[in-house]
């Protein structure tokens, strides 16, 4: 049996191919490799998908966080708020700017930061709140802007992979006073390397942020700020444009392939299968179909042996990881815990077949027949 891909980006390519194609003649046409004009022309459609004043693409998801704290001036001596259930890159941020992580708990169905956890980690040194949007989902986000609004907190969403997603009468991303997000391959909205953007409604801010991204400069080679080099590649801009106008119709089918997926599967709920569970009041663009299984390795295992991939997001908490043991403050994280021992993801994409998927959920009732 042939291995079905996790995700299928070369489908996708397929799908837009002379558009991106003809994009990237024009790219090196002009020769304007970093920061060309197609940066611009993306950077004014992300504003309009998410209905936000600025957008700023950027080197990298991680840069655009980088980035946000350095604008809104954290640094040593200040706290961030961020969940103990993420990729490192929540936390990573924040060290790399001299402040220090502090880890709260999650909600165990959605697998985002639990409100209730920040409020009994807030002190005089927090400064902000990072709520990440985990495998497509939005935060409790007006419970969190109520809360930073009561302690003059900021709130910088991580939209990484849950950009777009809508909730209530807004769309993930800018949802808090910045949003970051990070367009790497795998993402819902990817580029063809490395990639991300920072969105605000604030237009000093914006500013800030536009200078920083480009060695703090105000004007050629007139360096108001220290800055990083977080400039992003006109080629990515040039991929990225017809990829964008794609993106609805993206978001809605693998909405579709979710929905079958629970459909399909919930006669196993019986057996310790938890399905995703998304709020009433929101959205997923299901960045990834992650499940709970009994027994991971043992399942995992079943659905290798039939070439269905599977991975693993995130096999252990960041308080886990060696590095950070000692640059942290951390509460008790028992479900962040819970969740990197049993949590596991499916194939999910757009350009997915009824046929792919029902491979995946044809193992998945022999692993437990």
């Amino acid at each position: 049996m042939a291995q079905i891909p996790f995700i299928d980006l070369k489908a996708q390519y397929l799908a837009l191919k002379p558009q991106i194609d003809a994009n990237i003649q024009k790219v090196l046409d002009h020769g304007q490799f970093i920061m060309g004009p197609e940066v611009e022309a993306l950077e004014q459609g992300l504003a309009d998908y998410l209905g936000c004043r600025y957008a700023l693409a950027c080197s990298s998801g991680t840069d655009a966080a980088i980035i946000a704290m350095m604008a809104l001036g954290i640094g040593p001596g200040d706290e961030v708020i961020i969940p103990g259930f993420s990729f490192i890159a929540t936390a990573e941020t924040v060290v790399l700017v001299g402040a220090t992580p502090v880890l709260v708990d999650i909600e165990p169905r959605s697998y985002n930061i639990n409100v209730n956890e920040i409020a009994k980690a807030i002190t005089e040194r927090t400064r902000a709140i990072v709520p990440v949007g985990l495998y497509g989902q939005p935060a409790d986000m007006d419970e969190i802007n109520d809360l930073a609004q009561k302690h003059n907190l900021y709130v910088i969403e991580d939209a990484a992979q849950s950009f777009g997603a809508p909730y209530k009468s807004g769309k993930s991303g800018a949802l808090g006073q910045v949003g970051c997000t990070s367009f790497f391959p795998a993402k819902p909205l990817g580029c063809y390397g490395d990639g991300g953007a920072i969105f605000t409604e604030d237009e000093a801010l914006a500013e800030a942020m536009r200078e920083i991204r480009v060695h703090g400069q105000k004007s050629r080679y007139f360096h108001t700020r220290i800055g990083v080099n977080g400039r992003f590649d006109t080629l990515q801009a040039a991929v990225m444009l017809p990829k964008l106008e794609r993106f609805g119709w993206e978001v809605e089918q693998r909405q579709k392939w979710a929905q079958r997926y629970s459909e399909q599967l919930e006669p196993l709920t019986d057996k310790g299968f938890v399905l995703p569970w998304v709020a009433s009041d929101r959205s997923s663009v299901w960045a990834q179909y992650t499940l709970r299984v009994p027994d991971r390795q043992a399942f995992q295992k079943t659905l290798s042996e039939q070439s269905i991939p599977t991975s693993i997001h995130y096999p252990s908490t960041m308080a886990e990881q060696p590095a950070y043991v000692e640059k942290i403050r951390c509460l008790p994280l028992p479900e962040s815990e819970k969740a990197s021992r049993e949590v596991i993801s499916l194939p999910i994409y757009p350009d997915m077949s009824e046929d792919i998927q029902d491979q995946v959920i044809q193992a998945i009732f022999k692993h437990f027949s």
